[in-house]
């Protein structure tokens, strides 16, 4: 073979200003391997960004990895872009790009940044690829401008692909092919309405979970080819679930295969160590700063959502993006331009991604996780927000754990600390989150923060679920939480499913199953989730017995809420109820022995006295269950 043909470029003038100013939103299309046809010859077109390379060749098995016949030709336009055509190769081809630096003499091989398959890891050479997977969701993409809204409702199901379940005889993780049997029959029994994936952009590093990925525009090849897992996809949105893909621009692993300098230069990271490297995770920090850094991590959120149908980005650590003081101390960092601690650029990369995403409302949700009490996470660019659909609501899920962990008799000195979040639920378009996070790394799994015998460690796990179900806000439960697991979520290992053998188990599965149809179908649960209109506080000031009381409303309908987060339990508890009804039915409560709860003197109508309690001219009298919770919903006349 001779060395590469410089073909027609699939670069215009115009890609070129784009990428260099940071706006280009489609690099996938032009940067790569890109198989194609030149003078009747096919084979594949490569481009690759390195600005700071004296010489680049492909390398690979088509020519024993000696790449001195098949250098690329760098643009005459100074934009950094080497490009040539390799004929006779085509699809399935293992390739690097070895790159000679101006700044050194170190011979460095790395693998593209836009490859769209890479080898199964330990290896980690690019492959070329293409595929032309028909997708079947149509009716999906049509309703999703109307279904995936922030009005609707979102139970969101979070899950690793590799430990979630094995196969029987080999104990290998399941296939994307695979899963689109077992998960979207899982997931449909269960009633979530979204499946929440971590991370599937390829990864080095298979303990990192996917938050430390080399890929940005790959899925693993761990668990099959970029088509299956669009196969996974398509088969969740005919089944009506909303795919969410985790999604890291925050920071990339330091191997020195992948982005990290990558043609000698910092190029992909920022140059400065307090800007370019995060000490909490020993990795580097994306060049907000740097216009094609940018245009390369908005290419690859469009390309989650155009290739792979994705119906949500939950962008991870995005505290860490925003501070420049973020993990450091006095001394480590330097104050920007106004003297505050905002990283300007990363906020401006940020209100543009989100805005780049929500340009032509098809229904895509952005979700941050963001730790801090940033102003504006979810208000929209155009009113001085960062322009987010929705963020995780990291103080609830702090303070209810802790709450929780608490043996009951000292609930009543922390009252407080179950209805704070209240005080803050509408200040932002919310997620509450039983993530991963909080069964990991000792922190131990949900059902073992519970205080108490068995009993009641089950009683506080179902109660602590229709607390959350209860508040206002999105829903998100980790794998392994809807069963009740018993351990630390293992990534090499899978979820204990043997614990349904077990009563307890059975019932925190059939509860979440019943919320997860009531939130779908209770209006009052979703109308006016991020606004006070749809709460109304009945009683938050009955320490002394740990009770909370409130309304969720609609429009038409209201659902009362009776939380008792104390063990003993209350019988004639009077709560105030508004006027002009007659009886209420209840609709759920935890305590039930289908739940594997005490089943204390259940109550299915609850009739109305004229009897005035908490400013309210009528009242309900009830038999309050120990550590349950109960729903009651108006009886129409």
């Amino acid at each position: 073979m001779s060395n590469p043909i410089v073909p027609h470029s699939f670069f215009t003038d115009f890609d070129i200003d784009l990428f260099s100013s940071g706006h280009h939103t489609q690099l996938y299309d032009k940067l790569g391997s890109h198989i194609t046809n030149v003078d009747g010859d096919d084979g594949v077109y490569f481009a690759v960004y390195a600005p700071s390379a004296r010489k680049v060749e492909v390398i690979g098995d088509f020519n024993y990895w000696n790449g001195h016949r098949h250098e690329l030709n760098v643009r005459w336009d100074g934009s950094g872009i080497w490009e040539g055509f390799i004929p006779n190769i085509g699809k399935s081809e293992l390739y690097k790009y070895r790159i000679y630096s101006h700044h050194d003499s170190e011979v460095r091989d790395k693998t593209d940044p836009f490859a769209r398959k890479y080898e199964v890891p330990p290896k980690t050479a690019s492959v070329v690829w293409t595929d032309d997977y028909e997708w079947s969701d149509i009716q999906w993409r049509v309703d999703r401008a109307n279904t995936n809204t922030l009005a609707s409702p979102m139970s969101i199901y979070e899950m690793h692909i590799g430990s979630w379940r094995k196969q029987v005889d080999s104990h290998l993780s399941l296939s994307y092919r695979e899963l689109a049997v077992e998960l979207v029959k899982y997931i449909t029994e269960m009633g979530f309405t979204h499946v929440e994936f971590m991370p599937v952009m390829e990864h080095p590093y298979y303990p990192s979970w996917g938050y430390l990925s080399t890929g940005y525009f790959a899925p693993s090849s761990r668990f099959g080819d970029p088509e299956d897992l669009k196969y996974l996809i398509d088969e969740l949105h005919n089944a009506n679930i909303g795919v969410i893909l985790d999604w890291v621009p925050a920071h990339f692993p330091s191997d020195e295969f992948a982005l990290a300098n990558f043609d000698g230069s910092a190029l992909y990271e920022h140059p400065q160590k307090a800007k370019g490297f995060h000490p909490d995770w020993n990795s580097f920090i994306f060049n907000f700063e740097r216009p094609q850094v940018r245009s390369f991590l908005l290419s690859s959120a469009q390309y989650w959502k155009k290739l792979f149908h994705a119906d949500g980005l939950r962008v991870d650590a995005v505290a860490s993006m925003l501070y420049l003081d973020y993990s450091r101390k006095d001394g480590e960092w330097s104050p920007n331009m106004y003297g505050g601690n905002e990283y300007l650029a990363a906020v401006d990369f940020v209100k543009d991604l989100n805005k780049t995403i929500y340009d032509n409302g098809d229904g895509i949700q952005m979700i941050a996780e963001e730790s801090t009490a940033f102003p504006g996470v979810t208000s929209p660019v155009h009113d001085g927000g960062l322009g987010f659909g929705l963020k995780w609501m990291m103080g609830w899920m702090n303070d209810t754990l802790e709450y929780f962990e608490r043996d009951p008799i000292h609930r009543k000195y922390h009252q407080g600390d179950i209805s704070r979040s209240l005080t803050y639920a509408f200040s932002e378009n919310y997620v509450l989150p039983l993530s991963h996070d909080e069964v990991v790394h000792g922190k131990q799994p949900l059902i073992y923060k519970m205080p108490g015998d068995e009993w009641q460690k089950f009683a506080n796990l179902r109660l602590l679920y229709m607390y959350m179900y209860a508040h206002p806000g999105q829903k998100l439960l980790f794998m392994g939480c809807e069963i009740g697991q018993t351990t630390e979520w293992d990534v090499n290992g899978q979820v204990p499913w043997h614990l349904l053998d077990f009563a307890p188990h059975r019932g925190i599965q059939r509860l979440v199953k019943e919320l997860n149809k009531l939130y779908k179908t209770e209006r009052p649960f979703t109308a006016h989730n991020y606004s006070q209109e749809g709460f109304e506080w009945i009683d938050y000031q009955d320490a002394e017995n740990s009770i909370l009381v409130f309304m969720r409303k609609s429009q038409d309908d209201h659902l009362l809420f009776i939380l008792n987060f104390s063990p003993v339990t209350r019988d004639d508890y009077r709560i105030g109820v508004p006027d002009n009804l007659k009886a209420y039915s209840t609709l759920l409560n935890s305590d039930e022995s289908q739940y594997c709860g005490s089943g204390y003197r259940p109550v299915d109508k609850v009739k109305i006295e004229k009897t005035p309690k908490h400013g309210r001219d009528q009242s309900v009298r009830l038999n309050l269950p120990p550590l349950a919770g109960i729903i009651l919903k108006p009886i129409k006349k």
